[in-house]
């Protein structure tokens, strides 16, 4: 979940040539263009997608470009393909990368990780998204299975140490352990994979995907080694324009707003989800940027500086729910800043 190192943009990345080429002259048309190029340019533009589209958004038999970050036989890459079956997975350095690559036209979607049921929030894709202006317009969930993958030929014998991501390790902690392997941090799991194999090494193993293991030629020494069974990742599926919320299928709303401090306050923003029986399924905060600390005023008798947040919360309800309406606009009354980052259907899959 990390930044991969550089080498993982190679092979379809986004400076691959194969079908990004137009993409690459709108993108430089929208940097370098006045105004009557852009009201030219409008009629280029997507118009917000409904909820059906977003579900089934190949109708029309092209090809959607998809990003995600990492390289190939990522999570991510999986969980692209899951949330648009038949795309084009673009791999992208960095999460930052995915965004922009969405937002300058080069790919037509992102699916980037938001939390781990076991590794929690990823905190990175939360500040990014206040970046950035891209639309949440689905969710994916997929479930986390590592492998312990090794070059053919070598045993569980051989190996004295094992390459992953940080959390893949910690996930797979007390089986390593057993193992008697020392544990070497990369950045990527699949990016350990792509390591062990291009410098075929024989006294170390990976911890990655059974994708992983296909994709570079890799042995499949043990199957689903984490030490917790309950792994999943969500992913949210970003767009440029939002989609229609609808009412015919479950859907969640994610808001993002910011307070004046004071006793109670988000407690009273809290309030207007409750009031309205408007349930809540995850509340995030982050410190706000350029605006860290604030000094106390007079009447605080000198009472420590403290920070000021972005709230970010998940309910259950669509924005065409006239419940879930009134809910923000209450909310609007006494938040300093509220914006909604999309109202998209749950993802009811099997996981």
């Amino acid at each position: 979940m990390a930044a991969a190192p550089k080498e993982e943009g190679e092979g379809g990345g986004i400076g691959a040539r194969n079908g990004a080429s137009r993409a690459l002259e709108l993108s430089r048309a929208f940097e370098g263009s006045g105004g009557e190029n852009v009201q030219r340019d409008a009629q280029l533009l997507p118009r917000p997608l409904s909820s059906i589209q977003s579900s089934n958004p190949s109708s029309d038999g092209s090809r959607l470009r998809v990003a995600y970050q990492g390289v190939r036989g990522a999570y991510s890459e999986s969980a692209a393909e899951k949330a648009y079956p038949n795309c084009e997975a673009v791999p992208c350095e960095q999460f930052d990368t995915a965004f922009q690559a969405v937002e300058k036209w080069l790919v037509d979607r992102a699916v980037l990780p938001i939390e781990n049921s076991l590794g929690g929030s990823i905190h990175r894709n939360y500040d990014l998204l206040i970046r950035h202006r891209l639309h949440i317009v689905g969710e994916v969930k997929l479930a986390v299975k590592h492998c312990l993958l090794a070059n053919h030929g070598v045993e569980i014998g051989d190996l004295r140490r094992v390459l992953s991501h940080p959390q893949a390790l910690a996930q797979c902690e007390h089986t390593l352990t057993k193992m008697g392997l020392v544990r070497e941090e990369v950045d990527d799991t699949a990016g350990a994979a792509k390591h062990v194999a291009f410098h075929n090494l024989k006294d170390a193993g990976a911890v990655a995907s059974a994708a992983a293991a296909k994709i570079y030629d890799l042995n499949i020494l043990a199957r689903d080694i984490q030490d917790d069974s309950d792994n999943v990742t969500r992913f949210l599926m970003l767009a440029r324009e939002p989609i229609i919320p609808g009412t015919d299928k479950p859907f969640k709303t994610s808001i993002v707003f910011s307070l004046e401090e004071g006793p109670g306050v988000l407690f009273k923003a809290l309030a207007v989800f409750a009031l309205r029986q408007v349930n809540l399924t995850k509340i995030e905060s982050r410190p706000l940027r350029k605006q860290t600390v604030r000094t106390p005023d007079d009447s605080s008798n000198g009472a420590p500086k403290y920070f000021d947040y972005h709230f970010y919360v998940d309910f259950e309800a669509s924005m065409a729910d006239v419940n879930a309406q009134n809910a923000l606009r209450h909310l609007n009354e006494f938040a300093t800043s509220l914006r909604v980052l999309g109202s998209y259907p749950v993802d009811t899959s099997m996981i």
